[in-house]
């Protein structure tokens, strides 16, 4: 019998997979946050966004619901500034939880030159554990859905992505799925795909990292993966590293770790392991969001748990000349009253250095907040409350925000609001 999308609570998933510089904590007093829409949990343009937004090169925002819509499986959604200075919605797409189309999508979704929208659903497809779809628009202003790749074709793929997918210069597309593989307990630990488009429209998969419980190595992949110049992928794992760090993460071991993947000349791919997370009580534990690059080549992402406060962290890894990696904790949640804690989502990097993300919890509310993180001279890291949740205006924000060229900060909520499925956000400075 196949589950309603709704029966995969995000917290569920969580239960499944499982010297630090001091900041200041400055209350912001000059933002303003208004909701853009408020999602319905009994409409039909499907409520639960936990995935972020992406912009369009007019301004329009898209994301994705995770669950309700028409078919009860999620919808793709558009969002588009009018003239009145008000935003109007327009559904792109309906999921269902029947037939070989796939389901709950939990990442944010991608955009390419021609305005075609990729993304994948944790479930669906041809043996219901997840698929990456693309969304073409079509004359009169629909949107035509098309199934790039159903996953858990073969016993040995990637099943259950959680993360989005990202382009390489030659049109290729590179994700993780957070369990399948192989030699994991049966269920596999997780893997690092590639997608290549074929002759006749096709898309070829080829498993580029099987992630394995022997050794040293990372596990469960919630985060996607980004590409550097010279086409090697960076990514993050819910748990393994280092096996000393016995956690939660579903039985599996470890608390995460950061990786990197360099292609051969031969086709295959290289596994460096650029970062384990430890049990020391300073560090960070449990990194679920993606990474993200300053422009000096310095990686920046969250742990969902860990730190100083026990509540996340946001940390750096800066690569040194002998090829290794030194881990930095640029701001550990919970030890300031009326700080955030447990961040799902990454950071977003602005031309300036500062950093920009949201947190799931507390922030005087207990219901998430927004922050910023400005580098300040001697190496320290100044933390600003942008804005905190109350529950009426959003709850639980799992995405990350986005920036515009002004300044404007864009997000979703997972819950809350005035029709309590959740909300679009934006803060303005």
């Amino acid at each position: 019998m196949r589950k309603t999308a709704s029966s995969f609570g995000l917290r569920s998933i969580l239960t499944i997979f499982a010297a630090s510089l001091l900041t200041a904590v400055i209350p912001a007093t000059a933002q303003k946050a208004s909701v853009l829409y408020s999602f319905h949990t009994s409409g039909k343009d499907g409520y639960a966004p936990y995935a972020g937004l992406v912009f369009d090169g007019v301004g329009n925002l898209y994301g994705a619901t995770t669950t309700g819509g028409v078919y009860n499986g999620g919808t793709v959604f558009e969002l588009s500034p009018n003239q009145n200075g008000g935003w109007t919605r327009k559904i792109l797409h309906q999921f269902t939880l029947y037939g070989s189309g796939g389901y709950a999508p939990y990442a944010s979704l991608v955009l390419d030159a021609a305005g075609n929208l990729y993304g994948t659903t944790a479930y669906g497809g041809s043996v219901d554990l997840g698929t990456v779809f693309e969304l073409t628009p079509a004359q009169g202003g629909s949107w035509k859905e098309k199934v790039l790749y159903s996953f858990g074709r073969f016993n040995s793929d990637g099943v259950i992505p959680f993360s989005g997918v990202t382009f390489d210069a030659a049109g290729n597309l590179y994700g993780t799925t957070s369990r399948g593989g192989a030699g994991c307990f049966g269920s596999g630990c997780g893997a690092v795909f590639e997608l290549t488009p074929t002759a006749g429209g096709g898309w070829k998969e080829k498993i580029l990292h099987r992630f394995q419980v022997k050794g040293v190595d990372g596990m469960s992949p919630i985060g996607g993966v980004i590409l550097d110049a010279s086409g090697n992928l960076y990514g993050t794992t819910s748990v393994g590293g280092d096996p000393q760090c016995a956690g939660d993460g579903g039985g599996l071991p470890g608390c995460g770790a950061v990786f990197e993947l360099s292609p051969n000349a031969d086709g295959s791919w290289t596994e460096t392991l650029l970062y384990a997370f430890t049990i020391n009580f300073w560090d960070g534990t449990y990194p679920y969001s993606g990474l993200v690059f300053d422009k000096s080549g310095n990686l920046y992402g969250t742990t969902f748990e860990g730190g100083r406060g026990g509540e996340g962290t946001v940390f750096e890894l800066m690569p040194q000349k002998d090829g290794s990696w030194d881990e930095k904790i640029v701001h550990a949640f919970g030890e300031q009253p009326g700080d955030g804690s447990t961040p799902y989502a990454g950071v977003t990097v602005d031309a300036a250095g500062n950093l920009y993300g949201t947190t799931t919890s507390y922030g005087g509310y207990g219901t998430g907040m927004v922050f910023e993180l400005t580098p300040m001279s001697g190496g320290s890291w100044s933390e600003t409350l942008l804005h905190r949740f109350n529950g009426s205006d959003g709850s639980e924000p799992f995405g990350g925000v986005v920036l515009d060229a002004g300044g404007n900060l864009y997000g979703t909520t997972g819950s809350g609001g005035p029709n309590g499925g959740g909300t679009v956000f934006k803060i303005a400075p």
